[in-house]
C-alpha cells in the first residue's frame, strides 16, 4: 500500500501562484498577413459562414474543444459553502486536469450573485440557470461543479433543456460511473450477480442520489440510501421529490441496522461513520467503498483489522490507498467522447457506456509505463485493482471511443462516422507535447471530423503510431504523393505535426 504524500503549504501555495491556467494560442500571429487573417479583414468570412450555417460555428471557433467549469460555490469539495471567488483554485484544477488528460480547454466560471441575497443563501435556480445559459453558446459543453444539492438537480435538468450542448454535474454523475465500474468488477470478482446485491448508500446528496439512479437502471438488487436522520423509508415525511424516489418499506432505521446483512457499502458522506462492527456485520466478502474525503467513512486500516483474515474488497476516494474512485477517471473523457460527436447532451447509455469502458480497462494488462509511473503496486486485475489509474494513457482512448460510440447509435450528436476516431484518440493520447524530431514511414493521411487529418505510419523498428496534423503547415506536404512508404523524418511542435523531410 503506497503511503500518504508529504506535501508543505509551501509547496502546495507555490504550485497556486498565480493560478494555475492561461491563453495558449492555436495559430500564429507574427506578421501584418497574419493580423489580416485573424482579424479584420479576413475574420470578417467565418463570421458569415457561421451566420449562414449555425452548425459551422463548431469548425471555424474553438467552441467544439471548450468547455465551462460553472460553479456558484454554494458545495467546494469538502469546505462546503466558500463562495465563488474562493472556490476557484479548484475549478482551475478542474480545467487543468480537462486539458492533461483529455486535451480540451476548460475555463472556470464562478458565478457571483447567483443566491437568494447576492452572494449569500441557498442558490437561485432561475438565476443561475439563465446566467449559465446566456454563456452557452461559446462553449461545446457545460460542466457544473460544486453546487449544493437539491438545487444542483433542478439547475442541471433545466440547463439541459435550455442549451444545445452537454450539460453534466460531475458531482453527480462522476462519482456514480466510477462506482458502476468499480462494482461491476466486484461482482466479476466475488461471482455475486448485480441483481441479487444488497447495496447501502450513505449519503443522499448530489453523488448518493444519481449512484442510487444509476445503479437502479443497471438492475441492481436491493437498494438502501440513507442521510443524515437515516434511511430514507415510506414512513418520513421530510423527503424532498429526488429522496422520495428511493424510499423503501423497511424496519431498518440507521446505518448500523442496514448494514446487517449487506454486500456493498458506498459511502459518500462523513468521515469515522462506519465501525468495525458494522462491517463485521456485514454479508461474506463484502465491497467497502468508503468515498469521503479527505477521511473516509473507515479507514483502510481499520477495515483490515475489523476483517482479519477474511476476504473484502476496499475503496477509497484517495489517492494514496488501492482502488481509488476518482471521478478524474471520466468526466475528461466523457466530455471528450460528447465534443467529438458534436452532442447536445449526455445521455445515461453514453454514461453506461463509460462505466464499461472502465471495467474492462481494469481487466487488461497494465502496460510498462503505467507500472512504471506506480513502483511497488501491483496493477494486476484483483482485490486491490479493480478500477484504473488516473494516469493510464489508454482511458483517453477506451472510455472516450465508448463514449462517442454510444452517442452515435442513439443519435445524440451530428457526428456519425468513427471510422478514424480511434486513431485521432491514439494520437492524442500517446503524442508527447515536446518539439521533437525522429524517422517515421509515412503509411497514409486520413481525416476524423473536419478538422483533424491524421498521419498514420510506423517507426523503422516497426511500432505503429498516429500523429494529428498542423492545419496551418499540412498544405506543404499531406498532397506530396512521394511521402507515402518512403522513411522520412517527422517534426512534431506541441504534439502536432508541421514538417516533414528528407
Amino acid at each position: 500500500m503506497s503511503q500518504p504524500l508529504n506535501i508543505t503549504d509551501q509547496e502546495i501555495l507555490r504550485y497556486h501562484l498565480g493560478g494555475k491556467i492561461g491563453l495558449d494560442l492555436t495559430k500564429k500571429l507574427a506578421d501584418k498577413r497574419s493580423l489580416s487573417i485573424a482579424y479584420t479583414p479576413g475574420v470578417a468570412r467565418p463570421c458569415l459562414i457561421i451566420k449562414n450555417d449555425p452548425d459551422s460555428v463548431y469548425k471555424y471557433t474553438s467552441r467544439g474543444n471548450l468547455v465551462a467549469v460553472v460553479t456558484d460555490g454554494s458545495a467546494v469539495l469538502g469546505l462546503g459553502d466558500i463562495g465563488p471567488k474562493a472556490s476557484i483554485p479548484v475549478m482551475e484544477g478542474k480545467a487543468v486536469l480537462f486539458k492533461s488528460f483529455a486535451g480540451i480547454d476548460a475555463w472556470p466560471v464562478p458565478l457571483e450573485n447567483c443566491r437568494k441575497y447576492g452572494n449569500e443563501g441557498s442558490t437561485d435556480i432561475g438565476k443561475l440557470v439563465d446566467v449559465a445559459a446566456s454563456l452557452a453558446g461559446m462553449y461545446g459543453g457545460i460542466n457544473l461543479e460544486d453546487i449544493a444539492a437539491p438545487a444542483c438537480f433542478e439547475v442541471e435538468e433545466r440547463l439541459q433543456r435550455i442549451v444545445d450542448c452537454p450539460v453534466f454535474h460531475d458531482d453527480q454523475w462522476g462519482t456514480a460511473i466510477i462506482t458502476l465500474a468499480a462494482l461491476k468488477n466486484y461482482a466479476l470478482l466475488t461471482g455475486k450477480n448485480m441483481e441479487e446485491l444488497n447495496i447501502v448508500i450513505n449519503g443522499a446528496g448530489a453523488a448518493g442520489i444519481r449512484i442510487a439512479e444509476t445503479l437502479r437502471s443497471e438492475g441492481a438488487g436491493t437498494l438502501l440510501l440513507l442521510d443524515s436522520h437515516g434511511v430514507i423509508n415510506k414512513r418520513r415525511h421530510d423527503l424532498n421529490l429526488y429522496k422520495k424516489a428511493f424510499a423503501v418499506n423497511t424496519t431498518k432505521t440507521d446505518l448500523a441496522d442496514a448494514l446487517k446483512g449487506a454486500d456493498v457499502f458506498i459511502g459518500v458522506s462523513c468521515p469515522g461513520l462506519v465501525t468495525k462492527d458494522m462491517v463485521n456485520s456485514m454479508a461474506e466478502c463484502p465491497a467497502i467503498f468508503a468515498m469521503a474525503n479527505p477521511e473516509p467513512e473507515i479507514t483502510p486500516q481499520e477495515a483490515s483489522k475489523a476483517m482479519g483474515k477474511r476476504p473484502y474488497i476496499m475503496a477509497t476516494g484517495r489517492s494514496d490507498y488501492p482502488n481509488q474512485i476518482n471521478n478524474a477517471l471520466g468526466f475528461p473523457y466523457i466530455f471528450r467522447g460528447a465534443l467529438d460527436t458534436k452532442a447536445r447532451r449526455i445521455s445515461m447509455s453514453m454514461k453506461k457506456a463509460a462505466s464499461e469502458a472502465l471495467a474492462r480497462l481494469a481487466q487488461m494488462e497494465a502496460p510498462d509505463y503505467l507500472k512504471d509511473a506506480y513502483p511497488g503496486e501491483k496493477l494486476s486485475f484483483g482485490f486491490d485493482y479493480i478500477i484504473p489509474k488516473p494516469f493510464d494513457r489508454r482511458l483517453l482512448v477506451e472510455v472516450s471511443y465508448a463514449v462517442a460510440d454510444a452517442a452515435c447509435q442513439e443519435g445524440a450528436g451530428s457526428v456519425t462516422d468513427l471510422s478514424n476516431y480511434r486513431l485521432y484518440l491514439e494520437a492524442l493520447a500517446y503524442t508527447s507535447e515536446e518539439d521533437i524530431s525522429f524517422p517515421f514511414i509515412i503509411e497514409r493521411f486520413c481525416q476524423f471530423g473536419d478538422q483533424h487529418t491524421i498521419c498514420v505510419g510506423r517507426k523503422p523498428d516497426g511500432t505503429k503510431e498516429s500523429f494529428l496534423c498542423d492545419p496551418q503547415f499540412m498544405d506543404s506536404f499531406i498532397n506530396d504523393e512521394s511521402i507515402p512508404g518512403r522513411q522520412i523524418n517527422l517534426y512534431l511542435k506541441k504534439g502536432k505535426l508541421v514538417k516533414v523531410s528528407a
